[in-house]
Order: C-alpha cells, then structure tokens, then sequence
C-alpha cells in the first residue's frame, strides 16, 4: 500500500512529486483559490488518493460536481487529451477508476437522510443556528438543563417548541432557580425555530440518527467517499456550516485516541469553510479551533476549502499543515493584502516570488506545500495537479438513484422514527394535570351538592314542625322551591349571570 498521495509534479518542468504523506494528513489541510481555478478538482484527486489508501472520506458537494466520483473516467471524454498530456508532463501513468460513493441529503432527495437529535446538537450550535442573543441563548441553556432534569428527551423540532412552552408557563420558578428566564426571550426563541423549521430544520432533527460507523466504512479494501448533497442546502447557509460543525465536533466527541496512525481514519474536507467563521462569535471560533488542534489524535484530518486563506481565523488556520493554493486575484487593496498575507503563510522558494506565483498560476495549477517526514512544512513549489481518475463533472439522476438503491444505506434512514419524547411527555402531563383539575372540581361540586341537600333537609325539618298538619303545598309553592333549591347551586348561579348579561347586553 502507498504510504502517500500523489498530488502533482512540482519544480520547473513539473517534474518532482508532490506527495500528501498519510501519516502526515491528520495534520489537517487547506485548499483555498479563485472561483474557477481548480479547487474542485484537487478536493477529487485528494478524496481519490484517500479511498484508494483505505481512508473513508467525507465531503459536501456544493455544486453536484463531485458525485463524478462513482463513474469510471473515461477516453470519450473531450477532456481525455489534455489529461494525458498533463499525465505525461508530471510523469503519472493515468489510469482510469470508480470509487465506492455512498450518497447523503438532509431533505432526502439526492441521498439517504441524515438526521441529528436536538440534543446532540446541543444549545451552543442551536443558538448559533438561529442567530440568539445571549440573553435568549442563556434561555435556551435553562431549557435544555431543565430537559436533563426532568428526564425530558429531544429529539425534535416538536420537542423543543413543546419545552419552551413548558419553560414559559414556568418561567417564574424557574427564574428563582436559573435567574431571569423572560417569556420575551421564550417567544424569541420560539419564532426563530420557526425560521429554521422553514428553512429545512424539520428535516435535519430527528432519529434515527446518524452512527457515526456508517461514515468510516471500507468496501473491498477502499474508504467510502460519502458525498453531501450540498447545492439545495446552500439555500441555507447558516444550517450547511452547522451542521458540519456538530458532525466534526460529534467525531471529536465519539472517537478514541489513537495519536499519531499510520493513515487517518476519516479526513472530512469542509468546502465553502468561510460560512462556518462569517458573524461567528468568539466561543464558537474557540471551538473549531480546539477541535482542529485535538481531534488530528483521533485519527481525523480536517481540510478547509475556501476562496482565501484570510477566510479561516489565524488561530484555526496554524493548525492547517498540508496546503494547495491555486490562484488568487489581486484587484484592490483589499485583495493586495490578502495576497501578500496568503504568501507569508508558505516557506520561501529561492527559486521564484511566491506572491506572484499565486497570481500567475493557471487552472490546473497551484502553489503547494506539504509536511516532510517530520512534519515540518516544506518550500512552496509551484505544482501542476494530476488529471482524476474518475469522471469529471456530475453523474446523471439514473445513475445516482441506482447508487443509492445499491448502497448498504439503502432503507436503514428512510423512515423516520418517532418514539416517546419531551412533546409526548409533556403532553402526557398536561393531560393528566387536566384531568386531576376536573376530578378536583367534580369532587368539588360533589361537596356542594351534599351541604345543599343537607341544608334544604334541616330547611323541610323546620318547616315541618311548624306547618300545620292539614296545610298542604300548592303546585306553585313546590315550583318556587326547586327553582330557589337550583338557584342556589351552580347551574343556578351560572343561570343567573346569564340573565343578567343578557339584561345589560339589552340595557
């Protein structure tokens, strides 16, 4: 087995590799260029190189391009030439090749569905989903606090819009033991799930859940490319970048150490990474940037593919060891500096200025640098990407749907599961309390039924005494009395506010 990628030839004529060691590639990496220059292309031969080695792979496909991966390249393609002539320049005996591909889509159309719970989610995500204040995510912390609390799980959208209105019913309570709790900061909340649930949440949240397994398998000896479906969901930024974050961070959590393998057990590469870190606030920077710096010992290496390296925070962007830069632009200031900053990020070649380097560089091409056997940054070169082996560009719907109807996956995620939660629990109390509120006032009423005989029979006792015997009740008389005996009572009060409504409606 290889014990590196091939990534391109590299030096003046293109001649010396470029390698991509696997036991180096947990380093973490970026690939960042232009619209346009190649960044598309680097992110398939990369993912090809992994399966190829044994690395299970998980990427999004932002554009529908990527799901070539699962064809057969092939010489009727009007790009075969170029490719071999490319070949040949770098040295590389091109053959061509399929991958196993297992498809994914959060709506479940152009893959198998993958769902998170609500609570492996958890509140930091969610309020970063839904764009909360921090008094409002401060709320919705309480809410999921009170949740473990009180044995409450969630599971769902439903859940949690039926907790927050538990919450909100109990906010004075709560607000003694948890400090403010504002039903203004419950209804904000609420209406942004609202927002989410229109954006697609309703899809994302619920069981079964995804085992992280399924994303680490093998098939005849080469690592599983999982492809997101990721061109609807950028519909959705905010929900794409999430989602992301809690599987890398779910990754993070469920894995073991394993401190410095061989090859990875799974390199995710996070395309459009500039959505995860736009409006971040500073715990969630904090966060990627731990999970980057830790999660390379549980065997996972992280590639962020963006348009400028300046897209990534410095501290995230330390982390990243092994690095493509195809062309940038430089057209303003703006753009100038960015340039010069991406440059200073590589170790100097003597041989040419790296800054225009990256200006120069066509489609295709790219300035690289990758870690050495001792994981120390190598010089920039200037490096000509190898052709894919697989198709270039995306299969067809027939082709994808057989895919799928193939796929291990097939049926394990399709019907959605809905077991027992906080929306039935809580449902299941309210209903109880309701009916403990109707045995309470039939009780009531019960009661007030048994003073008022006990009362008209102490009344008919002391009538009685002093009746005479002879004297007898006329017709109108026992009518008067049951009308006064129901008066009393509350059929007869509730009468009697009726009449007088209706008086005063007519007055």
């Amino acid at each position: 087995m290889s014990e590196s990628i091939f990534i391109g030839g590299g030096g003046d004529a293109y001649g010396d590799a470029q390698m991509l060691l696997l036991d180096k590639s947990n380093r973490h990496g970026l690939i960042a260029g232009a619209t346009g220059t190649g960044k598309t292309v680097t992110l398939q031969i990369m993912a090809e190189g992994f399966s190829a080695a044994g690395v299970p792979v998980f990427l999004s496909d932002v554009k529908g391009d990527l799901s070539g991966l699962a064809v057969s390249g092939s010489a009727d393609f009007k790009l075969h030439e170029p490719f071999m002539k490319r070949a040949a320049t770098i040295g590389l005996d091109l053959q061509y090749d399929k991958f196993p591909v297992t498809f994914w889509d959060l709506f479940g159309e152009r893959g198998h569905p993958i769902r998170a719970t609500v609570a492996e989610m958890g509140p930091l995500l969610l309020a970063r989903l839904m764009e909360l204040t921090d008094v409002q995510e401060g709320v919705l912390n309480v809410a999921f606090r009170v949740a473990d609390e009180e044995g409450l799980p969630l599971l769902d959208l439903k859940d949690l819009q039926s907790l927050l209105v538990w919450v909100g019913q109990n906010a004075k309570d709560l607000s003694l033991r948890y400090g403010n709790v504002a039903s203004s900061s419950v209804g904000a909340i609420q209406r942004q799930l609202l927002v989410l649930e229109n954006q697609g949440g309703t899809s994302l949240f619920g069981e079964p859940a995804l085992d992280l397994a399924d994303m680490m398998r093998t098939k005849d000896g080469r690592g599983e490319i999982n492809i997101l479906a990721a061109d609807q969901l950028m519909g959705s930024p905010r929900l794409y970048a999430t989602f992301l974050l809690w599987l890398l961070s779910e990754l993070f959590e469920e894995l073991p150490e394993v401190g410095n393998p061989d090859k990875p057990k799974l390199v995710f590469f996070f395309d459009e990474a500039h959505l995860l870190f736009d409006d971040a606030p500073k715990a969630l920077v904090d966060k990627v940037e731990q999970v980057a710096r830790l999660i390379r010992s549980k065997g996972v290496g992280v590639y962020f593919v963006t348009q400028n390296p300046g897209d990534i925070p410095e501290d995230v962007l330390g982390q990243l060891g092994n690095r493509v830069q195809h062309a940038l632009r430089a057209f303003t200031a703006k753009d100038r500096k960015e340039l010069k900053t991406a440059a200073e990020t590589y170790r100097d070649n003597p041989a040419f200025d790296t800054a225009a380097a990256i200006q120069e560089v066509g489609t295709g091409e790219a300035v690289t640098s990758f870690l050495d056997r001792k994981g120390i940054p190598q010089i920039v070169e200037r490096t000509l990407i190898r052709p894919p082996s697989s198709q270039l560009g995306p299969i067809s719907a027939s082709e994808r749907k057989a895919i799928m109807q193939a796929s291990d996956m097939a049926g394990k995620y399709d019907d959605r599961l809905d077991r027992a939660s906080a929306f039935e629990m809580l449902g299941k109390r309210a209903a109880q309390a309701a009916e403990a509120a109707e045995k309470a006032d039939a009780a009531e009423e019960a009661l007030e039924e048994k003073e008022r005989e006990f009362r008209a029979a102490r009344r008919y006792k002391s009538e009685g005494r002093s009746r005479s015997p002879s004297s007898s009740r006329s017709f109108g008389g026992e009518l008067a009395s049951v009308v006064a005996k129901e008066l009393t009572g509350t059929t007869g009060r509730r009468l009697v506010r009726g009449i007088l409504g209706s008086l005063f409606k007519g007055r």
